[in-house]
């Protein structure tokens, strides 16, 4: 009897507290509180920023259509120049071909041929992000890269340009070094470095240095490697103005005459340009007399005559054909390029 007496009064006791706390009334919402303090990234203590902020940097509708305008001038938007070609072939496609490229920067190889090939695209060169911090532009390749030439001369660009790099290289190793010999075999009409070598040029590696008077510059010391704003980016992908820079690609002639603190009108400074023109004219002649080249009326272009020639014939052609492919006339490494030309002119003779 007892118990029960003992267990209605605990019973009675929770009933009159759940009644006792229904019947409270909230009163007014208060102030609201101050935010809080940005968290910290890590152990570094820098204070966080906005994730959206720092997103919008780049993937503002603004900025987004401003590059894809900029790059639609682009010779690599372009699909025809390159993609139909060989943009499907397995051995091509690396280069030739968003989905190759893409495979061997994932793979380090492209896997087989592609079936469906496709131009370049944002997506060829970006790719994840990895910090996600303002500079983070989830390039797919960055780090100096391997010639595919002799696999073991690294091309620096230091910096984003190894990415340009890793197409824009002479693939090819000059004759001397692929078989060396007293003679050489060119095979087919399209011997040579293959087309756009820039980056073996900007390092000053990959050529035939014959040797002669003029000295060959040490690899990866040219001025636009190593001065600020140099290298690829710098000149290529400089802030776009007067239709050039940026994501058109195209040398941004203003961001050339800041760095060398000069105003030219054109990308012919010190007339590097002139003479390197007027030499490569030279070369060609001297190797259209030995017969070594001949121009192709069914090309539209000048090519080797396939045949045995002596080693230094051969090395020239190499030379020849290779910076008319760099197409900036000496302006990627003007000492470089003068050697190369003033030293197999010489040789020549």
């Amino acid at each position: 009897m007892k118990y029960n007496s003992i267990l209605k009064l605990v019973l009675f006791g929770f009933i009159c507290a759940f009644v006792a706390s229904s019947c409270v009334k909230e009163g007014p919402m208060g102030p609201a509180g101050a935010d809080g303090t940005n968290g910290t990234n890590g152990s570094d203590g820098r204070p966080g920023v906005d994730g959206k902020v720092s997103c919008l940097v780049c993937h503002s509708g603004t900025n987004m259509d401003s590059k894809q305008a900029e790059f639609a001038m682009s010779v690599h938007s372009a699909g025809a120049i390159a993609v139909d070609y060989a943009g499907a072939r397995a051995a091509c496609a690396q280069c030739h071909s968003h989905e190759g490229f893409t495979q061997y920067a994932v793979f380090n190889s492209v896997l087989g041929d592609i079936t469906n090939p496709s131009a370049w695209e944002c997506g060829t060169c970006h790719g994840l992000h990895k910090s996600f911090e303002g500079k983070d532009y989830a390039l797919r390749l960055n780090a100096p890269v391997v010639s595919d030439a002799d696999k073991k001369t690294v091309l620096d660009m230091k910096g984003n340009g190894n990415l340009c790099a890793v197409c824009h290289q002479t693939r090819t190793a000059e004759p001397n070094k692929a078989i060396p010999g007293e003679t050489f075999k060119i095979t087919n009409t399209h011997y040579g470095p293959h087309h756009g070598p820039q980056a073996n040029v900007l390092a000053g590696v990959g050529f035939a240095e014959i040797p002669g008077d003029a000295t060959y510059p040490a690899p990866n010391t040219a001025k636009h490697l190593t001065m600020e704003g140099g290298s690829c980016t710098g000149c290529h992908m400089a802030p776009f103005t007067k239709k050039s820079g940026g994501h058109s690609f195209k040398p941004n002639l203003d961001a050339c005459n800041k760095c060398h603190n000069v105003n030219e009108a054109n990308f012919n400074y010190g007339s590097v340009q002139t003479e390197v023109a007027k030499s490569l004219e030279e070369l060609r002649d001297k190797l259209i007399a030995l017969g070594v080249v001949e121009y192709s009326e069914a090309d539209k272009a000048y090519e080797p005559v396939v045949g045995v020639y002596p080693m230094i014939q051969a090395q020239a052609y190499f030379n020849w054909i290779g910076l008319e492919e760099d197409r900036s006339l000496g302006v990627h490494n003007p000492k470089y390029v003068k050697a190369l030309l003033q030293n197999t002119l010489k040789a020549l003779e």
